[in-house]
């Protein structure tokens, strides 16, 4: 193996290189052993480059990566280990499912990319065990997938290309993360060996070849029973996630009845057949309930004779997708569960039924979890909780209530963050509070600690935290020209110093400069560095500073169509997220609804592209 890189900081050099080649050298004997067949080509090697705009792409022998995702040090979280390994695991994994077996058209680019993402998910079950697999995968697929699917402009996960300048827009969260979630339906449908055998041979038959979608689903069907084209139809070549309910009834205290049902959140009748658990919970003891759902309604005769449960738990073994019921018991009870998998899915439920209007309002969930951090201990779930937090208070929050609750989360994100023991749960809980603070206590705070460049007792913090934390001093305070100088003359790494220069007209005091910066992006070698425009775009765009931004959400609206020919793949949606992805009010949603309709004939995966990103907007409008 080679590894070619421009990295020089000795302590991440010494923390990382031994670990990048073991992490590829795991998943290679992985995939040998799982597909049948050895490495596809002649040369192993990989390069780390600067601010890449992609997390990897997958040359044979030059796996290119962003430097960042390899390289860590002694502050990085359990996660940020995690996604490396992931990484590593799912360009490797391309050299079997991408480059060995190349797709015939583009429209049928989702499937080197589930291949890749479904594999590297298997190599980090067999690294780091089934119970860490599994949360991972809920919440590294599930939130990603629904933050697509619930909008007016879901795509399915096979889109059809009539043109190859679009095929750029055919990636997204759909490709990469509800597809994953499919493949493991499938799997679970014809059972492991089965999935199994006709991977194998897909890839045999069609080794240095090109093939279809519908050449896989001819060969597994000869290792399944059920009709994989039916099934096919729904899961694949149409968008959209199940909504399911429940019907349950007593005699006395004895369960007489229960069913679940489900219905098409947007669309036209159809049904999702899938598997999943639901969980009754009683003051001693749980009882878990299969549910193998293939029509409208599904009555579960397992229930029938049982207790009256306490509260029930839907989607418990988190394998199921779509918007799942809540039991308001249930979240009571929520930080109580003692299965962290649990947890997840009950906090994925709660998020996904506040944005859909079927439960409490979004202010009594941000309530609800702020509750949660102060309990939760399980790393990966208290990055979920925060992130959650962080999203309702900024997007779901009116500006007023945003104000008045600020103390109180401040407040409980600092006193978790010190009972907190691991460090990793310090440094999320500490990440949240630099990003939501907005009291002069706090803001004090967080200046000295940025000043003395002292990190309170217990939390790791390096230079790009540093670095972090002068960008929020500059966004919330006056004295933003001192900080990011400042920063700036104590930053040495040449690529960092020169992606600060770039954010700081983002940030400037002076509305006349973030507008000159705003505008300069209309000119393609400013938009160069596709990160650092996304990063500066939210800073513009911040909740803090939108009294003077929305005006650009026209002339972003109308720049779309440039971006895509000129920029990479993943930058439409991207620059749409950075720019709309905190906005609130009816008057940002208007601009959006004015675009649409003067430009009827626009390109659909475009038009689709912005549907997705306003979704939000759309929601918190109405909300607020």
């Amino acid at each position: 193996m080679e590894f070619l890189h421009r990295e020089t900081d000795a302590n991440k050099i010494k923390l990382s290189v031994d670990s990048v080649f073991i992490a590829h050298s795991d998943a290679i004997n992985f995939l040998e052993k799982w597909t049948g067949i050895p490495f596809p080509f002649q040369k192993v090697g990989f390069v780390a480059i600067p601010d890449f705009q992609f997390g990897g792409m997958e040359h044979p022998g030059e796996v290119q990566y962003k430097s960042s995702s390899l390289f860590l040090d002694d502050g990085a979280t359990k996660d940020q280990f995690i996604s490396r390994s992931t990484l590593i695991s799912h360009e490797t994994a391309h050299m079997w499912f991408g480059d060995l077996v190349t797709m015939k058209w583009f429209n049928d680019v989702w499937m080197k990319e589930v291949f890749a993402n479904f594999m590297a998910d298997k190599v980090t079950e067999k690294l780091m065990g089934k119970k860490t697999f599994d949360l991972k995968f809920l919440q590294d697929h599930y939130p990603a997938a629904y933050g697509i699917d619930r909008t007016q402009g879901a795509n399915p996960i096979r889109q059809q290309l009539d043109n190859l300048q679009d095929a750029g827009s055919m990636y997204g969260n759909i490709i990469y993360h509800k597809a994953p979630i499919m493949m493991r339906q499938l799997e679970q449908l014809m059972g492991a060996d089965n999935f199994q055998k006709g991977i194998r041979e897909y890839l045999k038959k069609y080794a240095y070849k090109n093939a279809t979608w519908n050449d896989l689903i001819s060969i597994l069907s000869k290792y399944s029973t059920t009709d994989l084209y039916a099934w096919n139809k729904v899961w694949v070549n149409q968008p959209g996630r199940p909504v399911f309910d429940y019907k349950i009834a007593y005699n006395g205290n004895k369960i007489s009845s229960l069913s679940i049902n489900q219905q098409p959140e947007i669309g036209a009748q159809r049904v999702w057949p899938q598997a999943f658990s639901i969980k009754l919970f009683y003051p001693t003891f749980s009882k878990t309930i299969p549910v193998n759902i293939k029509g409208e309604t599904l009555n579960l005769k397992l229930a029938q004779g049982l207790e009256k449960p306490i509260y029930i738990l839907f989607n418990a073994d988190g394998m199921g997708y779509g918007l799942f019921p809540i039991d308001n018991n249930m979240m009571e009870n929520v930080f109580r569960l003692q299965n962290p998998l649990e947890r997840a899915s009950a906090y994925i439920n709660a998020y996904e039924s506040v944005l859909a209007g079927k439960s409490f309002s979004a202010e009594e969930l941000l309530k609800i979890f702020t509750k949660g951090i102060g309990i939760e201990k399980n790393e990966m779930n208290l990055r979920l909780l925060t992130g959650y937090i962080t999203n309702i208070y900024w997007t779901f929050t009116s500006p007023k209530n945003r104000l008045a609750f600020s103390v109180t989360l401040e407040k409980a994100l600092w006193t978790s963050m010190e009972n907190q023991t691991l460090p990793n749960n310090k440094k999320i809980l500490f990440g949240t509070y630099q990003n939501i603070y907005l009291s002069a206590d706090a803001s004090k705070n967080i200046y000295t600690i940025w000043e003395k460049q002292q990190a309170p007792s217990g939390v790791k913090l390096i230079d790009d935290d540093y670095t972090s934390m002068a960008l929020s001093i500059a966004l919330k305070s006056d004295t933003v020209t001192t900080v990011l100088k400042k920063q700036l003359e104590r930053t040495t790494n040449i690529d960092r110093k020169n992606r600060l220069v770039f954010l700081m007209p983002a940030l400037s005091l002076n509305v006349a400069e973030r507008d000159s910066f705003f505008y300069s992006l209309h000119e393609r070698k400013n938009r160069q560095k596709e990160a650092w425009v996304t990063a500066a775009l939210a800073y513009l765009h911040h909740p803090l500073r939108q009294e003077t931004s929305a005006k650009y959400l026209p002339e972003s609206l109308n720049l779309l169509e440039e971006i895509q020919k000129t920029g990479d793949i993943f930058f439409p949606q991207s620059w749409l997220s950075a720019i709309f992805g905190s906005y609130q009010t009816k008057e940002a949603y208007q601009v959006v609804s004015d675009f649409l309709k003067q430009h009827p004939n626009y390109n659909p995966k475009l038009r689709d592209k912005i549907l997705q990103s306003t979704d939000n907007l759309y929601r918190a409008k109405d909300m607020l």
